[in-house]
């Protein structure tokens, strides 16, 4: 007998943020969803949601990290030193082809370095992680406070400046173009699924449900490209654009902001941490060892090692968002990525991840990243006080392990 085989807890989330988004957008006169504001929610998510899909894999293996906003700003701290300070000393100045590549590759390496360290002290000397990264929660904020001696940094290089989103799109052509190829890649993949499982005799949805899921994606995704092309670009910032270039802008010309880059690049950091949870080894063994963590030792698993593994992969993730998080705001500000490690576990939390390991996907913590920031973006827009934004948010986080917990009771799911 042909099944739906509906994932409830990822319809629950679907239709949570539905009913998030008509609810402000009702209550600012249509503005929650206008294409200027969907275009600045994704930009801000992208940084948290980045960091969500590593904290999944930290969760699951049953460890916590509440160092990532930390990390992520002593990488930013050296990010900016890098370009204001250091490489101009040394006669690379800003606008320079090698400046932003040798700013963000400082940036991740930095980042690697210090979740890898973490996971050492997790895994091979056995401290606790909530201790270890509670201290890291310390120390790297204020190691970049020292490095910067407490000063806002910039000016930034302009092609770093690019990966922050607000400035960097990919236009609307070849957003359309990424667009298309997106949707083929969603029908591609809901056909390969189908043409597994019954390659295995596995129960497959029956085909007008296989066309109705291929369907809604494709419709998710060409209506996101063309929200953010429905949003032109503003007419003095067009007028510069054309006048670098020697040209005039011509009458009545508008132009839309496309894709930006930042959110390009969640897209890719989502299909590869998917691809690393379900298609490879490492992958397996992390989902194995928080599932029964001495069963997967005894079953020959290095768990020592894929703890350093799993806080590495943390630790780029947060060089990464740093990347991203200080591009937008065009400058290294001491308070960047404040609460970012409430806001990442809350996230992967809110997305289904079980904090008693084994279980959580990516897609579920780049939505429960998402659902974070239409909270915040929408209790901004209708005035409430910041205060109350956090009572809120630290309320819907309790109601969603709560719901989480009753969901695995009635199901079974571990």
């Amino acid at each position: 007998m042909q099944s739906l085989e509906l994932d409830m807890r990822l319809l629950g989330m679907i239709g949570a943020f539905v009913l998030i988004a008509l609810v402000f957008n009702f209550f600012t006169g249509g503005n929650f969803l206008s294409p200027r504001n969907i275009f600045n929610l994704t930009i801000q998510t992208v940084s948290v949601a980045i960091m969500a899909t590593g904290m999944v894999f930290v969760i699951v293996t049953r460890n916590i990290d509440l160092s990532v906003g930390a990390v992520l700003a002593i990488s930013s701290a050296m990010m900016a030193m890098m370009q204001a300070r250091w490489m101009p000393g040394w006669g690379v100045e800003l606008g320079s082809p090698v400046m932003a590549p040798v700013a963000m590759l400082t940036g991740l390496i930095i980042g690697t370095l210090i979740g890898a360290f973490n996971g050492y002290l997790i895994g091979y000397q056995k401290i606790p992680a909530f201790i270890v990264t509670l201290g890291g929660f310390l120390v790297w904020r204020y190691a970049g406070w020292y490095l910067t001696s407490g000063q806002t940094i910039a000016p930034l290089d302009g092609t770093f400046i690019l990966f922050g989103g607000a400035e960097g799109t990919l236009g609307e052509t070849l957003s359309w173009v990424v667009g298309g190829l997106a949707a083929l890649a969603a029908i591609y993949g809901v056909w390969s699924a189908r043409q597994n499982r019954l390659r295995h005799a596995f129960p497959v949805k029956p085909l007008w449900a296989e066309f109705a899921l291929g369907g809604a994606a494709v419709a998710t995704i060409l209506g996101f490209i063309a929200t953010l092309n429905a949003y032109d670009i503003p007419k003095g910032k067009l007028r510069r654009m054309f006048e670098a270039r020697g040209e005039v802008v011509p009458d009545g010309f508008s132009q839309g902001h496309g894709l930006p880059i930042s959110v390009l690049i969640l897209i890719v950091v989502a299909i590869s941490m998917t691809v690393v949870a379900q298609k490879t080894r490492l992958g397996k063994y992390i989902f194995a060892t928080g599932g029964n963590p001495d069963a997967a030792e005894l079953s020959g698993i290095n768990t020592r090692l894929l703890t350093v593994k799993v806080f590495a992969i943390m630790g780029f993730l947060c060089g990464l968002s740093a990347i991203i998080a200080q591009a937008r705001l065009q400058s290294h500000a001491n308070d960047i990525g404040t609460l970012d490690e409430l806001r990442v576990i809350a996230a992967a939390v809110i997305g289904g991840t079980a904090l008693s390991g084994g279980a959580g996907t990516i897609y579920g913590a780049i939505l429960g990243a998402l659902i974070m920031q239409s909270l915040t973006s929408g209790m901004g827009m209708v005035g409430v006080d910041s205060p109350l934004q956090n009572i809120v948010v630290g309320s819907v986080l309790v109601f969603a392990v709560w719901i989480d917990i009753q969901y695995r009771k009635r199901t079974g799911v571990k």
